[in-house]
């Protein structure tokens, strides 16, 4: 009994598709035969959608990284063991801000023997001055003497040489004293550096500590960096563009960005630079954006996704992506004409996309076009649209349907 039942099942369904391949046959062959069995091709059910006119977007979506548009590393300019550090992760930072203390133990005595050898040198510039004064006086006496003839030339000679050299000692003492002078200014200088500032260069009077390298009791060498400091406002955007947006791109093009932080917020920017040269390994460029931040909610390393408009149309065609087909290699749309009972095939070159919607070019485009059935078109074929009705024969059905 089972196996006369799945019998019976079999042949039911080989009739079914047979029957279902007949009338696809019998349909196409209707459309493909002028007068059909009727005396036309039956209208084939189709979807409209008007054609617009108005503003188009091109729209590109970069991914990317937020950075501090300004990093400076504060450093000492000398060695020596932290002693404190006067500021932390976070802290807000002021130009010219002391952050950190070193051990000045050592350059403390370096200025106090500075000092003494400058002493030593002012002592002996005084007692070179006394030296040729002295010179100069029994210079003077000879002289006087020599015109007298009480002295000979040669006593005049030896009072020249003794002055000249007396002078000469003068010259060298007020050069050890100026040298000496130098060494306690330089010993205060680095006296100084044990002090360490934040001196960065710019208008910004504020910034950020993001990073600290040191703890106190550390022993540092000179140009280590103990803290990093950052401008968070404004903050600059790094993206990477392709060969084929690059060119669409440039500076001062408005950007949206949004992130993950702040989700259904945008924040707006601006294209600043963008690099001359594409990597080689990414074939891709380099552009960096700028976005003002003045309540600091944008940090340096968040992921962010970067919104450009490079490129407008004010008054475009624009048709659904949908009503796009392809006959013979060739890209249009199916546009419905005025009788509502047929289409027109034409070609058309499309333009921007933005979602759904495709700018389009071509002749004879207005009205409405077909956005679905169109595998059942040709140029010319009729076409029915569900819940319009047309001609007699819909009259008809009205006058037999009503009471």
């Amino acid at each position: 009994m089972k196996s006369i039942g799945f019998r019976l099942a079999a042949l039911v369904m080989a009739g079914t598709v047979v029957v279902l391949g007949w009338t696809i046959f019998d349909r196409l062959r209707e459309r493909q035969v002028p007068g059909g069995r009727d005396g036309g091709a039956r209208p084939a059910p189709v979807e409209v959608a008007p054609v617009e006119r108005g503003p188009m977007e091109l729209r590109r979506t970069f991914s990317g990284t937020l950075e501090a548009l300004e990093d400076f590393a504060v450093a000492p300019k000398v060695s020596g063991r932290v002693e404190r550090m006067l500021v932390d992760l976070a802290d807000t930072v002021r130009q010219g801000q002391v952050v950190a203390e070193l051990d000045d133990d050592e350059y403390v005595q370096a200025v106090r023997e500075a000092k003494a050898d400058l002493a030593v040198a002012r002592a002996n510039l005084a007692e070179a001055r006394s030296a040729l004064e002295i010179a100069e006086r029994e210079l003077r006496r000879i002289e006087t003497l020599r015109k007298r003839g009480v002295m000979s030339d040669a006593q005049l000679d030896t009072a020249k040489a003794s002055e000249l050299a007396k002078r000469a000692q003068l010259e060298v003492a007020k050069a050890r004293t100026a040298k000496a002078e130098a060494s306690l200014e330089a010993a205060n200088i680095r006296l100084g550096y044990t002090r360490v500032t934040a001196g960065w260069t710019g208008d910004d009077k504020e910034r950020v500590v993001a990073e600290r390298f040191v703890n106190e009791g550390d022993t540092v060498s000179a140009n280590a960096p103990l803290l990093s400091i950052v401008d968070l406002d404004p903050v600059a955007g790094v993206i990477y563009a392709t060969e084929k947006d690059y060119a669409r791109l440039r500076p001062g093009q408005p950007v949206l960005l949004s992130a993950d932080a702040y989700p259904g917020e945008g924040f707006p920017g601006r294209v600043d630079r963008i690099a001359p040269v594409f990597q080689k390994a990414t074939r891709q460029a380099k552009v960096q954006l700028t976005v003002d931040n003045a309540d600091h909610r944008l940090k340096p390393g968040m992921f962010v996704r970067a919104t450009v408009v490079l490129d407008r149309v004010e008054s475009a065609l624009v048709v659904p992506q949908r009503a796009l087909t392809t006959r013979e290699d060739r890209t249009g749309v199916f546009v419905v004409r005025e009788d509502g009972r047929s289409v027109a095939w034409r070609q058309v070159k499309t333009g921007i996309r933005d979602g759904e919607r495709v700018q389009v070019e071509g002749e004879g485009l207005s009205g409405r076009v077909v956005t679905l059935g169109q595998q059942l078109l040709d140029d010319g074929s009729p076409i029915a649209i569900p819940g319009e009705e047309k001609g007699p024969s819909a009259s008809a059905d009205r006058e037999m349907k009503a009471p």
